[in-house]
C-alpha cells in the first residue's frame, strides 16, 4: 500500500506531535499502524514537514533520519506521546519528563549544533523540548476522535479536533447520522 504525507498528517501544530502521530490507532492493538515501519516513509516524512508542518520555519529544510540514528528517533517519538499524553490527562510524572529529556540529548548529541540541512531527529528533539518548556500548557490537546496529540493555537484555547476537517467532521457526521436514524426508528 502506498502511503502519502498529507497536510492533516501535520495538524498536530508542532514537529514533535506530527512525529508522535504517526502512530496511528496506537491504542488499539489490532488496527495499530507505524507509518516508520516503511524507512521510505520515514524518509518522506522529512520532506513533507519542511512543506506542511506548523513549525518549519524553526527548522527550514530537512534531512532524513540516518539509519544509524533511528532508533534513538524512535525512542524520542515514544518518549514524546507518553510524557506529553501524561501531561494532558493530569498525570504528569517526573520520570516521564526525564524519558523525554534522555531521549533528546541522546538524538541532540548525535549532531553538529548547526548542521544544515536540520536533520530531522534534530528538529524533532529541539520541537520536543520547546513543547517541554511551553508557557501554556493548557493548550497541549489531545483529539477525542482520534488520539493525536496536538497544540491548540487558536486565539481562545477552543479548539477540540486535531483537524476539524477530518476528526470534526467525521464525529459530527455521525452524530447527524446517529439524530436521523433515532428519529426515523420513532
Amino acid at each position: 500500500m502506498t502511503f502519502t504525507w498529507t497536510p492533516h498528517r501535520f495538524s498536530g501544530g508542532a514537529l514533535a506531535f506530527d512525529v508522535a502521530n504517526s502512530v496511528v490507532l496506537r491504542f488499539d492493538a489490532e488496527r495499530r499502524i507505524d507509518r516508520y515501519a516503511d524507512p521510505a516513509a520515514i524518509d518522506g516524512f522529512a520532506a513533507a514537514a519542511a512543506r506542511f508542518c506548523a513549525d518549519r520555519d524553526l527548522f527550514g529544510p530537512l534531512r532524513p533520519v540516518a539509519p544509524e540514528n533511528l532508533q534513538a528517533f524512535l525512542d524520542l517519538r515514544e518518549a514524546t506521546d507518553r510524557h506529553f499524553r501524561a501531561e494532558v490527562l493530569g498525570h504528569p510524572s517526573s520520570g516521564r519528563l526525564a524519558d523525554l529529556l534522555d531521549a533528546a540529548s541522546t538524538v541532540i548529541r548525535r549532531h553538529a549544533l548547526k548542521a544544515a540541512p536540520t536533520p530531522l531527529d534534530a528538529a524533532t528533539a529541539r520541537s520536543a523540548l520547546m513543547l517541554a518548556t511551553f508557557a501554556e500548557p493548557q493548550r497541549l490537546k489531545i483529539c477525542p476522535n482520534c488520539q493525536w496529540l496536538f497544540l491548540d493555537r487558536s486565539r481562545n484555547r477552543s479548539r477540540t479536533w486535531c483537524d476539524m476537517t477530518v476528526c470534526g467532521n467525521r464525529v459530527k457526521a455521525s452524530r447527524h447520522y446517529q439524530r436521523q436514524r433515532k428519529e426515523l426508528i420513532q
